[in-house]
């Protein structure tokens, strides 16, 4: 902690904007400001976002949200179906990969202060990262897919194996994630994913009333809970996460001529 401060990364970003208020931190994505639609540079982006926050000691609550009616996107087209398998691909492309997608999400699970997600709408592309926070609000209109991995002709190896087991079950995640399924908010409420479902007016005024709740503990009150509750996902990302790289690099090396 303390390496960084606001000013520093404010406006650093042309996809997530930041606003602060007596402590609490509201990071908000987006594309133009309107829905964010994920890019590949983004990746790079959001995960040193994620280091800037965690290294900024002046936030002691995060709000991680999307824009408008869209959390994240885009859902993939027809023609996009197996459009990024690449035999031309080098192992050390994937060693760039490797080190994004890692960081990507532990750098979110890095951040010390609670954080909660406020899904304002469809999450369909790393909609895992949602699931890396402590507490999870959903819209009404939210619903979740992970539509880039198995869908999309590629392992789901950069977390998603680890975050969708851990958080509904090996069954039900295996079958989530080899399925292309969509579960609604009031489904994932059910299932225990998400913490409550609430109407699109009233989900970043619940998240600001949560967060100023939890800003009221000690501060060392907020950050070791912080740590001690996000072990669990820690250790299974530590443990797994590289096994899961190593397996969706295999698959996409092998190239479209495996597709059948």
């Amino acid at each position: 902690m303390g390496t960084t401060n606001l000013a520093d990364y404010q406006d650093k970003y042309d996809m997530v904007h930041f606003e602060r208020e007596d402590g609490i931190l509201t990071m908000r994505l987006h594309s133009g400001d309107g829905p964010f639609m994920w890019t590949m540079p983004d990746h790079l982006k959001l995960l040193s976002a994620f280091a800037d926050v965690a290294g900024d000691e002046q936030n002691e609550v995060v709000i991680f949200t999307g824009t408008g009616d869209v959390f994240s996107g885009p859902l993939p087209t027809a023609p996009e179906l197996g459009a990024r398998i690449r035999p031309d691909s080098t192992p050390r492309e994937w060693e760039r990969r490797y080190w994004e997608a890692t960081r990507l999400e532990l750098n979110l699970l890095d951040i010390g202060v609670p954080v909660i997600c406020a899904v304002n709408g469809p999450a369909v592309r790393h909609a895992e990262l949602v699931f890396l926070c402590d507490i999870v609000l959903a819209s009404e209109t939210a619903e979740f897919q992970d539509s880039v991995h198995f869908h999309d002709h590629i392992v789901p190896g950069d977390g998603c194996h680890v975050v969708y087991q851990e958080i509904m079950g090996i069954r039900r995640g295996t079958y989530f994630l080899m399925t292309g399924e969509i579960i609604s908010a009031q489904a994932a409420h059910n299932l225990g994913m998400v913490n409550e479902v609430l109407p699109p007016d009233a989900l970043m005024l619940r998240a600001l009333e949560l967060a100023r709740y939890i800003r009221q503990r000690p501060v060392l009150v907020r950050r070791f809970t912080k740590i001690l509750l996000s072990d669990k996902l820690r250790t299974a990302m530590h443990q797994r996460l590289g096994h899961g790289l190593a397996l969706e690099s295999l698959a996409y090396l092998d190239g479209a001529d495996a597709v059948s």
